[in-house]
């Protein structure tokens, strides 16, 4: 089974803006073979003013070849800048997934 996941948690009293960022984010990345396949944004319900980014790659390897990009460097470095603590990365091998069948 192949897939990797990055989660980004961060916490943000600046949240609009941080939404506007990934916007432009994504206008960026394109179709690039090192593109994310999907990204989600969550927020905590126990914890206001904290979120977790779920990005899904096709590998590892893919991953680590779209952080190597220029604009994802720049995205990062302005990522950090509109949080209020530092944002903390995992970094995570797919091991198995399911999904329920409908009717089944």
């Amino acid at each position: 089974m192949a897939g990797f996941i990055q989660i980004i948690e961060f916490q943000t009293s600046r949240f609009d803006e941080m939404q506007q960022l990934f916007e432009e984010m994504r206008g960026r990345l394109g179709d690039s073979g090192s593109a994310p396949m999907r990204g989600t944004t969550t927020a905590d319900r126990d914890r206001p003013g904290h979120y977790l980014n779920i990005v899904e790659f096709d590998s590892y390897d893919v991953a680590m070849e779209n952080s190597n990009r220029p604009e994802v460097g720049e995205y990062s470095a302005r990522l950090a800048k509109l949080c209020d603590a530092p944002p903390k990365f995992y970094n995570l091998d797919v091991r198995d997934e399911w999904q329920p069948t409908p009717g089944g």
